[in-house]
């Protein structure tokens, strides 16, 4: 059996009796824990029908039974499908119909949301659960012989631009990932993985308990992450090593500070998608490493960031991975800066990722052959998100195709905004996104939460005029304050909810005018308000 598969995880460490899950005051054994896979992938074996797909929805928090199901999925040669409590309703019947689930196993404070649901559901504490479970009682692993490339379970996208997909994720996926940061960090039986990001998404599955499991430590699991909560669980837990995506660790930057902060045992935090200042932050209060990469659930490009890449850099762009001009299909030549360090030839350098050498570790989408379609084609797969690249080969997210702004005939990625956005310390987040110009093409808005502080219109506009690498087309020319932001359940902001309600909304609106950046109404915005005067 290849080693690059979860079933080799599972069965590493199986004989031995260290921890290997950890949940509240309850701790099992490496052995346990492949004993209670073993049990579940018994249990959905005799509930599944032979003649349709053998795949099973869970909506769950991350509690031991997720473990438990995912493991015994790959043990039992069935497919757990990972559902999302955020969505509701029809949305969810959706998702369980596209997955063709045969039924949902739930924790019982989600069964309202499956009102709806297609197919039968059990709570995981209904006797139609449990007396199956506990028939199986003692059962042996008894492993279904696997393959990297067979499938173990279905992760749907977050959804911010239009209905999720489901993602197929193989073995290999899900154990290439376990495996390789495991080795790339030094992790080891020593080591124990705090997984709070939900287990439904890709994050958590394949860089936090995937890691854990790999390095044959321990993996610890928070039903739902808390700010507040973070470091009492790191310290009670004894983790090492933690996994993040999005905002998480802004939020615990913002907890008040206490005198033990840098009194832990953390020393590595990976994810993706940070707040550039906000990780500095973390890292210098809590004393550990952070390490942010560029992913995505669906695979297909991946950057490696050594201790020369800049701030802000994904890294340096690999050999197999261009930067591809979305509607000629053109390579984009490298990015040019003026002695402010603005980008000067954003049309012509913004571009694409694309992966020229295929798929990579995207294995497709399920049910989806118009959407396998859409990322591969002829040969190189599309990762749907733009960068540029600076003459040194370093990287730089530009944003989303769908976050792609045209002002005044000018291409615009929203990233680079946000980035210069978030220098301000009152601005706690910031989105980018476009409303429609009132001629022809976009204008540029923002929409932030603030910190506890005093910014106001005025002393924004000064901010920015002191930017010197934010150019007169990538101003603002409206700025909604919000308190909070739509997010999916993995901190994602939903922009499309944020783009809908255009310039008008329940929300404080600062206009820009020619004289800078106004609170009062909804201001007639002047002809040609494209520079607001710069200081010095």
């Amino acid at each position: 059996m290849s080693d690059l598969t979860v079933t080799a995880l599972l069965l590493g460490h199986a004989d031995s009796g260290r921890a290997c899950l950890r949940y509240e005051d309850a701790v099992w054994s490496w052995g346990e824990h492949v004993q209670a896979c073993a049990e579940h992938g018994a249990a959905l074996r005799s509930m599944l029908r032979r003649e349709v797909p053998p795949h099973v929805g869970v909506l769950a928090g991350n509690v031991p039974s997720f473990s438990f199901l995912l493991g015994g999925a790959a043990l039992s040669g069935s497919v757990l499908v990972g559902l999302n409590p955020t969505r509701r309703g029809e949305a969810l019947a959706r998702d369980i119909a596209l997955a063709d689930c045969q039924f949902v196993l739930a924790e019982r404070r989600f069964l309202p949301l499956l009102d709806r649901c297609p197919v039968p559901v059990f709570a995981l504490d209904s006797p139609e659960w449990t007396d199956t479970l506990g028939a199986r009682r003692g059962s042996p692993p008894n492993p279904v012989a696997a393959d990297p490339a067979d499938l173990v379970m279905l992760i749907f996208t977050s959804g911010t631009s239009g209905d999720p997909k489901a993602v197929r994720c193989t073995h290999g996926k899900i154990a290439f990932p376990g495996r390789m940061l495991a080795g790339r960090f030094g992790l080891s039986t020593h080591d124990t993985a705090y997984v709070s990001m939900p287990m439904f998404h890709s994050n958590a599955v394949m860089a936090g308990w995937a890691v854990g499991l790999a390095a044959g430590g321990t993996v610890a699991f928070r039903r739902h992450f808390s700010a507040s909560g973070f470091f009492d669980d790191v310290r009670r837990f004894g983790a090492t090593y933690a996994n993040y995506v999005g905002k998480p660790l802004s939020y615990v930057v913002a907890t008040p500070p206490r005198h033990d902060d840098a009194d832990n045992p953390l020393r590595l935090v990976y994810g993706n998608e940070g707040a550039e200042a906000d990780l500095a932050a973390f890292a210098e209060r809590f004393s550990c490493r952070v390490v942010d990469a560029f992913g995505s659930t669906e695979g297909g490009i991946g950057f490696s960031r050594t201790a020369e890449t800049p701030a802000g850099s994904l890294g340096k762009t690999p050999d197999d991975v261009e930067i591809r001009h979305p509607e000629r299909g053109t390579r984009c030549p490298p990015a040019e800066f003026d002695g402010n360090g603005r980008l000067t030839n954003g049309a012509e350098a913004i571009g694409e990722l694309v992966n020229t050498a295929g798929a990579g570790a995207f294995a497709g989408y399920y049910g989806d052959p118009d959407a396998d379609a859409e990322r591969l084609r002829d040969g190189v797969y599309h990762t749907g998100d733009l960068a540029y690249a600076d003459a040194d080969g370093y990287c730089y997210f530009a944003g989303r195709l769908g976050d792609w702004l045209r002002v005044d005939g000018e291409n615009l990625g929203t990233a680079p905004i946000e980035r210069v956005l978030l220098r301000h310390p009152d601005i706690a987040e910031a989105a980018v996104y476009a409303v429609p110009d009132e001629r022809v093409g976009d204008q540029v808005m923002a929409a932030l939460v603030l910190r506890e502080g005093t910014l106001t219109p005025s002393a924004f506009g000064d901010f920015l005029a002191e930017q010197g690498d934010l150019g007169p087309k990538q101003l603002p020319r409206h700025v909604r304050i919000c308190t909070a932001f739509p997010k999916t359940s993995t901190h994602k902001v939903v922009k499309r909810a944020l783009a809908a309600d255009g310039t008008r909304g329940a929300d404080p609106v600062w206009a820009r005018g020619a004289d800078g950046y106004h609170a009062s109404g909804f201001l007639a915005v002047a002809s040609n308000p494209d520079e607001v005067p710069r200081r010095g």
